[in-house]
């Protein structure tokens, strides 16, 4: 597969950051998903801060009325987030807001196999969080996010090298 095919094919795992498939594509072959998934994951750690905290900013609140890509809209959906009453959706709205005034970045986690009830206890008990804590948090719920989508877009193949 070429830098191009590889960046095309996965530069949305990681929400609008391509950056990361661009550069994970310098240590190919990978012989499992597994193996990619922590080769991008390096990549996102070798990055300045800077750069990290730009990766945390690119993602979206969840159970926002705007537009999100696709892969955020389905694990959005999946959770309920887009079936909230009004109330609820206001009271994540309001969460949200303190969460990234906070923080600097979005409250992100990985909604997959949550309710929108976890999702609430999750924001209302991380928002107490020191900032390196939650930074970290934040990380590991992208690595969820991304060893998800991955492993839905790739099947593992038998015997053969990514």
């Amino acid at each position: 597969m070429s830098r191009e095919q590889f960046v095309a094919a996965l530069g949305g795992i990681f929400e609008h950051s391509p950056w990361v498939a661009e550069r994970a594509y310098q240590q190919i072959p990978f012989h499992s998903v597994e193996e990619l998934h922590r080769a991008m994951l390096q990549t996102v750690r070798s990055v300045p801060d800077s750069q990290i905290t730009e990766l945390l900013r690119s993602h979206p609140d969840l159970a926002t009325r705007l537009q999100v890509t696709p892969y955020s809209a389905a694990e959005q959906q999946g959770a309920g987030l887009d079936r909230l009453t009004a109330e609820e959706f206001g009271l994540l709205t309001g969460m949200n807001a303190a969460y990234t005034e906070k923080f600097g970045f979005p409250f992100i986690l990985a909604v997959r196999g949550k309710n929108k009830d976890d999702i609430i206890a999750a924001i209302s008990e991380r928002v107490h969080h020191p900032l390196e804590q939650e930074r970290e948090q934040a990380l590991y719920e992208i690595g969820r996010i991304t060893g998800f989508r991955l492993h839905d877009l790739l099947p593992e193949p038998e015997g053969s090298a990514l």
